[in-house]
């Protein structure tokens, strides 16, 4: 096992037996059989695409493989073997459409193999993160395999709404396609590295239009954060068509629906409101879920990549369901049903027998400033900036991770001057956005534009920004990006915006693994990258 996707891996060394998120070598290796032979079906998809023969099968399978084997998403060896197995299918029969087409197979290795899931362990040496010699090449297709990461999480998320856009599914095809390539230059690929990010602001943009043209347009909302009397769910993830789903089975029941982590942001959805047993939110982060999963006392569904293992002697995991590409033994999963809908009455019933959650806070936080909400307070926003009293734009999205490093954050953002606004979206808000950083008449400090596929809200925000103060380019805003990574989702925001030609990003706590010193050399010189210092330092550096 070698693996360094996420922050948590030492850099420059991965993490291997078994990673600091839990995963197990076994599991990795299946992920990396996984990953080769999704890569060869991309190829053929993508050669079947240049004669419109593509198979739109096969492009949800590829994103739904992707998003499978994003940190914390699935931990279940059964469940990845048998996309492994599918995988091989579908690949065979893209090459049988293409030969009987008269279409050329292309000549990669990744086309040609051939595996079981049994086989993981001797498929290693090929399929294994380490078998690309050159360590420059090998850091730039990764950039561009986990940016496609991210984007096929979005994808997903935006297709179970019946959004779906075929440059989407060709971006990512063609990248993984071209990350097969023996031949492939350092400046061809971060050519592909800004198509994969171009990528990002499509898919970000779909996934958009999906969530507000289906629930409406987020706006300013007050959210609870203590518990009420009834037992719960607490529904954890990205997914909103499964919250959509959960909410409609679960009415009437007895049962409240708290959200947690990244599912926040759907409290501020007008569709969502409709609901009386739709209650607050529960908990913090996704990393804090061992310790506060034991208060809860209720049913958690997870929907997406903020599950990690339970702890040995945890008393919740029998009360753990996931859905879609979650996986994690132990736990329950629930799949589509032949209508196109999932089944939620099991873990609703299972939750009336629960005990009301404990609470461990209470009071309110304020969410609900995506782009929509934003525009709609520029005029305000334009007379303050214009006034001095809002002199800079903090740009703090992306994710929040365990480290003790994360606590920069947290003292960042207490410590900008009261002139600074801060623009939020992902996980990673919750290191500050309880603290108490007040308003600059009437314009909260903390604007939470939403989960980390809003990170599109900031970049519409500053658009607008842009135009409405007639500056040429979103490079002349008065506005920072100090932006935390986690995983792969994080990368491909950070993609989007280095695509949009945003400069002198700010990211951290460390930056990626895969980042070569060459690869960042080359980063620094073009995009003005850098990894955080101190909070002093990097106070003086982005805000003055």
């Amino acid at each position: 096992m070698f693996c360094y996707q996420c922050q948590e891996t030492a850099r420059g060394t991965g993490c291997t037996l078994q990673g600091v998120c839990g995963k197990k070598a076994d599991t990795s290796a299946r992920m990396d059989l996984l990953l080769y032979a999704v890569r060869g079906m991309a190829a053929v998809n993508r050669a079947l695409r240049e004669k419109h023969g593509q198979s739109r099968e096969a492009s949800h399978f590829i994103i739904d493989a992707l998003f499978a084997t994003i940190t914390n998403a699935n931990f279940d060896n059964d469940m990845l073997d048998g996309y492994v197995r599918r995988a091989f299918e579908l690949k065979n029969l893209l090459c049988g459409q293409a030969k009987k087409e008269g279409i050329a197979l292309p000549g990669l290795p990744q086309v040609e193999f051939e595996s079981r899931p049994e086989d993981y362990e001797r498929a290693e040496a090929v399929t294994g993160v380490m078998t690309e010699p050159d360590a420059d090449i090998r850091g730039l297709k990764q950039l561009a395999v986990f940016g496609c990461k991210g984007m096929a999480a979005y994808a997903r998320h935006a297709a179970n709404l019946g959004f779906e856009s075929e440059d989407v599914y060709a971006i990512i095809e063609h990248a993984l396609a071209e990350t097969c390539r023996s031949d492939i230059s350092a400046d061809e690929l971060l050519s592909l590295v800004l198509t994969v990010g171009d990528g990002g602001v499509k898919v970000m943009d779909l996934l958009d239009r999906a969530n507000t043209s289906t629930y409406g347009d987020p706006e300013i909302t007050r959210v609870d954060i203590g518990v009420r009397k009834n037992p719960g769910i607490l529904i954890s993830g990205h997914d909103l068509k499964d919250l959509e789903e959960l909410l409609e089975q679960s009415a009437g029941k007895g049962v409240d629906i708290y959200t947690h982590s990244e599912m926040l942001p759907a409290q501020s959805y007008p569709f969502f409101k409709k609901y009386p047993h739709f209650a607050g939110n529960y908990g913090n982060a996704w990393w804090r879920q061992t310790e506060e999963f034991e208060s809860f006392n209720g049913m958690f569904l997870f929907t997406s990549n903020c599950i990690v293992p339970p702890r040995k002697n945890a008393t919740y995991v029998d009360r753990v369901y996931t859905t879609g590409v979650v996986g994690m033994p132990g736990t329950h999963h629930i799949s589509t049903g032949p209508d196109g809908k999932k089944d939620f009455s099991e873990i609703i019933e299972r939750a009336r027998q629960c005990q009301p959650p404990t609470e461990i806070e209470h009071g309110e936080i304020v969410a609900g400033f995506a782009h929509h909400q934003v525009i709609a307070l520029a005029p305000k926003v334009i007379e303050l900036i214009k006034a001095g009293k809002i002199r800079k734009f903090v740009v703090m999205a992306g994710c929040d991770g365990r480290f003790p490093s994360r606590s920069y954050y947290t003292e960042f953002a207490g410590q900008l001057p009261k002139d600074c606004v801060i623009l939020t979206a992902g996980c990673a808000k919750y290191r500050y956005n309880k603290l108490p950083l007040g308003d600059i008449e009437g314009v909260p400090r903390v604007l939470d534009a939403g989960q980390c596929n809003d990170s599109y809200s900031l970049v519409r925000i500053a658009l607008a920004l842009k135009d409405a103060l007639g500056l040429k380019s979103v490079n002349d805003l008065p506005i920072v990006y100090n932006i935390a990574w986690y995983e792969q989702k994080a990368v491909i925001v950070l993609l989007a915006l280095l695509s949009l030609g945003v400069q002198n990003i700010h990211t951290g706590p460390t930056l990626p693994a895969f980042f070569t010193p060459d690869v960042l050399k080359v980063l620094q010189e073009k995009f003005g990258i850098a990894t955080i210092s101190t909070v002093d330092e990097d106070l003086a550096a982005l805000v003055g």
